[in-house]
């Protein structure tokens, strides 16, 4: 019988907030976005660090993000993408898991373009406009994230059905 969670760092994460999974990644919807989008490509096996993952599971990783970013850049109206992997603490990674974060962006947004990488780190302040406080940062509920999920699944394809049973 298949799981209906994955792992992610400590987190069990139901699957309702899953939409998409292939051989090594998923992509998850975020508890707490800093921009509408705001979505992570997860690796499978459970590793803190980058250079961890095999050359299959990085392709996999960054093919994945790829085919996430155009979902999210056409559903979230964005202007562009910030992409990125906060690798180690020293890099702000906060979940010990790698993660590739896929985060919407409009002309604007943030009025220094970098203060993106501060908020990431939970030290800067999210622009009143893109709704998020940093500080005060309320968890979206689980029927939110699940409509979210179900709406980028439809878009990005969803389950690599090759793949069979999640664990």
């Amino acid at each position: 019988m298949a799981s209906k969670v994955v792992q992610f760092g400590p987190l069990t994460i139901p699957l309702s907030q899953v939409f998409l999974l292939s051989k090594h990644t998923y992509g998850l919807v975020n508890l707490k976005p800093i921009r509408p989008g705001h979505v992570l490509v997860v690796s499978r096996r459970k590793v803190a660090r980058f250079n961890d993952l095999t050359l299959e599971e990085v392709t996999d990783l960054f093919t994945n993000g790829q085919r996430i970013s155009k979902a999210v850049e056409k559903l979230f109206n964005a202007d562009g993408l910030t992409l990125c992997v906060q690798d180690g603490d020293v890099a702000g990674q906060t979940v010990k898991h790698v993660h590739l974060h896929v985060i919407p962006r409009n002309t604007g947004d943030f009025a220094n373009n970098d203060d993106i990488y501060s908020v990431l780190e939970g030290t800067g302040n999210v622009p009143q406009q893109t709704h998020v406080d940093n500080d005060q940062r309320v968890a979206r509920t689980a029927t939110d994230m699940a409509a979210e999920a179900k709406m980028l699944r439809r878009q990005v394809g969803g389950w690599d059905d090759a793949v069979g049973q999640y664990m």
